[in-house]
């Protein structure tokens, strides 16, 4: 089992002839991804060869792609000015899932189109983060597919590189599915979405949830695991360093007076039975002492 992505799930790639869709679009292959399609309007009715003899064929639009192919997951390598239109094409298109791996998109592009999606019905991962994988299955985005393998962990994380470094961390567990729900200050699924999916997941039988600083996120993820998660969560906030009021890496980590500060929230989270490690191998030691409980 697996939350939001399969080995069924079909997926095209928007802006997959371009430099960067055409590396990720490689390595998600490699990976075992059914890549059904690309899409780009000027190249619509041209074929892409990739190594291992896979040619992908690209359309036009979005819509185009999905009645030719019953693609359900798009992921998206466009430049951020494009972004906004490119999500609403695939909303209006229908796409159950739409995985935005740029970053730099505006914060008022994304609160439009997020608003948007959430009316269609289209659930967003992203933007500015590095997709999911469900290992050994499949891998939309840009997360290593060789870093762990298919196991009982759930993992959420607001980082990519905490992220790929928890993976390989508990890589002799393994993992039901990793999703990278990036770190801009909206973004389109939160801890608490995949907080529900993995409580609902009969194959994971506990939860890796990485924060950072900055926002009210991890505090309103710790008052929904306290009334709805019954498996064991570990958690992580990265930042107890950060200097007051200035950006950290994401442009949702800024921390003002002492809202969104890592010391608030590991208290919100260990207040309701989280245990919080210090590092991200603390917090990895901490799951293999609950595991082998």
């Amino acid at each position: 089992m697996a939350i939001f992505l399969t080995a069924e799930s079909k997926v095209i790639v928007q802006g997959m002839t371009g430099s960067e869709g055409m590396k990720h679009t490689q390595r998600m292959l490699a990976s075992g991804t059914q890549i059904v399609g690309g899409v780009n309007p000027r190249k619509a009715g041209t074929e892409v060869e990739f190594p291992g003899d896979v040619t992908v064929p690209v359309f036009g639009t979005v819509a185009e792609a999905m009645a030719a192919t019953g693609a359900d997951v798009s992921v998206l390598f466009v430049p951020p000015p494009f972004t906004k239109a490119a999500v609403m094409e695939a909303v209006d298109a229908g796409m159950p899932l739409a995985v935005i791996i740029t970053e730099g998109v505006p914060v008022a592009d994304t609160a439009e189109f997020f608003t948007y999606a959430q009316s269609k019905g289209t659930r967003l991962i992203g933007p500015n983060c590095p997709g999911l994988i469900t290992p050994g299955q499949s891998n939309v985005g840009i997360t290593p597919a060789n870093i762990t393998g298919p196991g009982k962990i759930g993992l959420v994380s607001k980082s990519g590189t905490l992220t790929y470094q928890m993976m390989f961390e508990l890589r002799d567990i393994g993992f039901s599915t990793c999703v990278g729900i990036g770190g801009d200050p909206i973004v389109g699924t939160t801890h608490i979405d995949c907080l529900a999916a993995f409580e609902a997941d009969p194959d994971t039988a506990a939860i890796v949830m990485i924060g950072e600083i900055g926002g009210d996120a991890e505090e309103r993820a710790a008052a929904f695991i306290k009334d709805n998660v019954t498996k064991p969560v570990v958690g992580y906030v990265a930042g107890f360093e950060a200097p007051e009021g200035k950006t950290m890496g994401h442009a949702g980590a800024i921390v003002s007076g002492s809202a969104g500060t890592a010391q608030a929230k590991k208290e919100a989270l260990e207040a309701v039975g989280v245990k919080v490690g210090k590092t991200p191998s603390e917090t990895a030691n901490l799951m293999r002492e609950i595991l082998s409980a």
